[in-house]
């Protein structure tokens, strides 16, 4: 069964990233469509059900660039919006010592030290300056 199994995939894409992440939304899906009202779980089942078949096709799929393509711009999503997340993860725990402003002109974020009063500052990209408390 191993055999046959190894022999169908030969030359098939196969699973990768997201195709699991297609997966787990499907899954997701199904389980929300147990709690919502009749006529919209109907909807979000079907939905699910879609995504399922489509991994499937991606996953049994000879054209593996294509399917490399579209694994690369997934990949590519999720990181930007993942960074963005992080950057204000960082922000967050550092907003303790440091007050952080943008310039009016340009929108850089600057980073200011607490506890020094009212401060002219100078953006490091522009040379816009203005005046903030800190």
């Amino acid at each position: 069964m191993r055999e046959k199994l190894a022999k169908l995939m030969y030359g098939r894409y196969g699973v990768d990233q997201l195709g699991r992440a297609m997966l787990i939304f499907a899954l997701v899906l199904c389980v929300l469509s147990l709690f919502v009202p009749r006529r919209l779980s109907g909807i979000i089942y079907y939905i699910s059900l879609i995504l399922i078949i489509l991994m499937y096709i991606r996953m049994f799929s000879k054209n593996i660039q294509k399917r490399y393509q579209e694994n690369n711009k997934y990949l590519s999503l999720k990181a930007s919006f993942l960074r963005k997340f992080q950057r204000e993860k960082e922000i967050f725990s550092q907003r303790r010592f440091y007050h952080f402003y943008r310039c009016p002109r340009c929108r850089q974020r600057i980073r200011i030290p607490r506890g020094k009063g009212r401060i002219e500052i100078r953006c490091p990209k522009c040379s816009q300056t203005f005046i903030k408390k800190s």
